[in-house]
């Protein structure tokens, strides 16, 4: 118990560090990493009411999204970490980065 409380504050501090800016400052657990028998099933219900008023888990996963593209720039990162496709990530890439997109043929 002591490790696991250990190992999640100095999570929650790299995460702070990495991404001042993110409006999650939680450590979310999704339905993929949720599927040990010991622990009570995680819901998109049990998530989003978690939630500060006027934030949605999309929203929060779009912002994450966006925050890693301004980071990297990456489409093949964003593609790997978040499993979207290159269409998707290309338009992250320059959401983040405009200046560097502006004259890509499309």
């Amino acid at each position: 118990m002591e490790l696991t409380h250990q190992l999640a504050a100095d999570w929650t501090t790299y995460r702070h560090q990495r991404w001042p800016a993110s409006a999650n400052p939680h450590l979310l657990v999704s339905q993929k990493t949720a599927v040990e028998p010991d622990h009570p099933p995680v819901s998109m219900g049990l998530l989003s009411g978690a939630l500060p008023r006027g934030l949605t888990l999309s929203g929060l996963h779009q912002d994450r999204i966006l925050n890693e593209a301004a980071e990297s720039a990456d489409p093949l990162r964003l593609m790997r970490l978040f499993g979207i496709t290159e269409q998707t990530a290309m338009r992250y890439v320059s959401a983040a980065h405009p200046e560097r997109t502006a004259k890509m043929s499309r």
